[in-house]
C-alpha cells in the first residue's frame, strides 16, 4: 500500500482563486488516484477589510488597487467564468466585502472536531455562491449548525477568540515560508505549487512525490541485514 501524501493549503475564504484551485486540486487528486491527505491553513489576504464593508467587491477593489471601477467589472466576470469551468456558480451581486479572520477561526474549530474540509467548503460556497456572510459571528455559527455543530458552541469559541492564535500561527509560518499570495499547496512539505493550475498539475506533482517514496522506501544493494 502506498503511503499518504500531505498536502498543507493555504487559502482564504474570499480569494475566488482558492475555491477555483481547490477544485482543480480535487481533480488532480481524483486523477492520481492514490491517498491524500489535506490541511488546510489560514491566510489573510486584507486583514484590515472592516466586518461590514460598505460597498461592492467591485468598489473594495476598485479602492484597495487604485483601478477603474469597469477595469475591475470586467476582472470579476473574468474570474466568474473561469470558476464557471469548474462548476462554481460565483454571485458577486451578493457578495458581502468583509473581514475573515473569524471564518478562519471556525474553520480551526472544525478542524478540531475533525471535520475541517467540509467547513471550509461550507464557508466559501457561501460567500461566492449564496451571497453569506462569513463575517460576523451570528452568520458563521448558523453556517456551522447547518452541517451539525452546536451552534452555541461556536458561538461561544468564536466570541472568545479560542483559535485565534491558531490562525495567527498560520500566517506567521506563511511568512515564514515566504508565501505572498494564495492558494499556495505545499506537498510533502517539500514542493510549493502557487495558484489555482490545473488538474493535471497537480496530479504530476503527486505522482512525483509518490515515485520518490517508493525510490527510498527500496534498499540499496549495499545494505546488509544484521544478525
Amino acid at each position: 500500500m502506498s503511503e499518504t501524501i500531505k498536502v498543507d493549503i493555504w487559502s482564504d475564504i474570499q480569494c475566488p482563486w482558492c475555491y477555483i484551485g481547490k477544485r482543480k486540486f480535487e481533480a488532480g487528486a481524483a486523477q492520481f488516484g492514490g491517498d491524500v491527505e489535506v490541511e488546510y491553513h489560514s491566510f489573510e489576504l486584507a486583514p484590515d477589510t472592516p466586518v461590514d464593508f460598505d460597498g461592492s467587491p467591485a468598489d473594495y477593489l476598485s479602492q484597495r488597487k487604485g483601478l477603474p471601477l469597469p477595469q475591475v467589472e470586467q476582472m470579476l466576470q473574468n474570474v466568474t467564468e473561469i470558476a464557471a469551468s469548474v462548476g462554481l456558480d460565483y454571485d458577486y451581486d451578493s457578495v458581502h466585502q468583509t473581514n475573515t479572520v473569524k471564518a478562519h477561526e471556525l474553520i480551526h474549530y472544525a478542524k478540531s472536531k475533525g471535520r475541517q474540509l467540509e467547513m471550509k467548503e461550507r464557508l466559501l460556497k457561501a460567500y461566492f455562491v449564496e451571497g453569506g456572510h462569513v463575517g460576523r459571528i451570528e452568520d458563521l455559527a448558523d453556517m456551522a449548525a447547518e452541517i451539525g455543530f452546536d451552534r452555541a458552541d461556536v458561538v461561544r469559541a468564536l466570541t472568545e477568540n479560542e483559535f485565534l492564535t491558531d490562525v495567527k500561527a498560520d500566517v506567521a509560518l506563511a511568512q515564514e515560508y515566504g508565501i505572498q499570495g494564495v492558494p499556495f499547496f505545499v506537498i510533502d512539505g517539500k514542493y510549493g505549487v502557487s495558484g489555482a493550475q490545473d488538474a493535471a498539475t497537480f496530479a504530476q506533482v503527486l505522482e512525483q512525490v509518490r515515485s520518490e517514496k517508493a525510490e527510498s522506501a527500496v534498499p540499496t544493494p549495499n545494505e546488509s541485514t544484521k544478525e
